[in-house]
């Protein structure tokens, strides 16, 4: 039988990736003024483990109010890299797995709840409110409290603290930056006419809404070790009338890639409340089949991608070359000793899990004499 492709190592850039599954980034809401927490020890700890070939560390803030809400993870301050850098040695010690960070910024959707207790912004005056800032004064629902217009002062800043946040990220010695332009968070925000109205050089046009992004990725491109790759994760579509669209993504995909930008993560939405999503499995296929198409670098799938076949086949038809999981690995942070076991292949575990491993696949778990 031949070798599933799943299972097939990967280059990006220079990270060597032992198969095809990453774990996406997965906000956990339990981060205390910026810092991270025992939670995240135990959540990222846990996945490490996972026989995954990437952990990726949840949205991170590159300044206080960029982030969603009070409880989000920060990479701004000595505070927050001391307790992130508290948690890696930790998980270092017992796992390998490359780690990558998403550096974001939330923009007019920051200030708000977290999800289980509502999720909505939290009004003004509060004492885990700020105020929101984003590329035109348009709150992201009606009723909320209208975000300030960024002037120049305001670009320079978040741009600078994109590249701060990744020279922190390289301190730490994470092997992969991501930088976050979807889901309706502030590049995403400069990318959409919806949400982009300015009219000066960073609105309008399609080449003056990427600009503030673009400047963004040079920016953290130039600050972290060339030898080390950065991402960009993008919506391909805002699924509402008149934002938006995967040509514009394809645009914007072939300006990155000229730029240096080592891979594509495909995602959609997270912007309009107008939106009109099709969920259902692989929905989010065919904006990665359509970046894929049109440039030459790597891209990543994402979006309810749960069963092992259909991960095998996204890779297998070349819609993608590599599969994130998010909650389908929360709910089976077992899921690629599971995949492994179904096609015959072997994944990396932690030699105090090795007698799990059941009779019947004595070669599912890689165990090399040098471990």
């Amino acid at each position: 039988m031949a070798r599933a492709k799943l299972f097939t190592p990967f280059r990006v850039g220079e990270l060597e990736l032992a198969n095809r599954i990453v774990i996406a980034p997965m906000c956990q809401y339990s981060a205390e003024n910026g810092c991270m927490t025992d939670w995240h020890l135990i959540h990222l700890g846990q996945l490490a483990l996972s026989g995954a070939a990437l952990l990726t560390i949840e949205a991170t803030a590159v300044v206080p109010e960029g982030r969603i809400t009070y409880a989000d993870v920060g990479l701004y301050s000595d505070e927050c890299e001391a307790a992130m850098r508290r948690v890696l040695d930790s998980i270092r010690r017992w796992s390998d797995m490359p780690i990558a960070i998403q550096l974001a910024h939330a923009g007019r959707k920051a200030s708000s709840e977290v999800p289980w207790k509502g999720g909505k912004q939290i009004p003004p005056k509060h004492p885990n409110s700020w105020q929101t800032m984003a590329p035109s004064a348009i709150p992201h629902e009606l009723g909320e409290v209208s975000p300030l217009a960024m002037d120049q002062e305001g670009l320079a800043r978040v741009r600078d603290a994109f590249a701060d946040a990744a020279r922190r990220a390289a301190q730490l010695g994470i092997g992969a930056v991501q930088v976050h332009a979807a889901h309706g968070y502030l590049l995403h925000q400069f990318l959409s006419p919806l949400s982009n109205r300015r009219e000066d050089a960073y609105g309008g046009s399609l080449e003056n809404r990427m600009r503030f992004p673009l400047e963004v990725f040079d920016a953290v491109r130039a600050a972290f070790p060339a030898e080390h790759p950065v991402t960009v994760r993008v919506s391909g579509t805002d699924w509402a009338e008149g934002g938006w669209t995967i040509e514009e993504t394809v645009a914007f995909a072939k300006e990155l890639e000229a730029r240096g930008c080592s891979a594509l993560h495909v995602s959609s939405g997270g912007l309009s409340s107008a939106q009109q999503i099709p969920v259902g499995p692989s929905y989010q296929i065919p904006l990665a089949r359509a970046v894929k198409a049109a440039t030459t670098m790597p891209v990543i799938a994402v979006g309810l991608i749960t069963d092992f076949v259909q991960a095998e086949a996204i890779l297998s038809t070349g819609d993608a070359d590599l599969i994130a999981l998010a909650r389908a690995i929360l709910y089976d942070p077992r899921w690629p000793w599971h995949a492994a076991a179904h096609f015959g292949a072997a994944v990396k575990a932690p030699n105090q899990y090795l007698r799990s491993q059941p009779h019947q696949f004595p070669r599912l778990f890689d165990v090399r004499a040098d471990d």
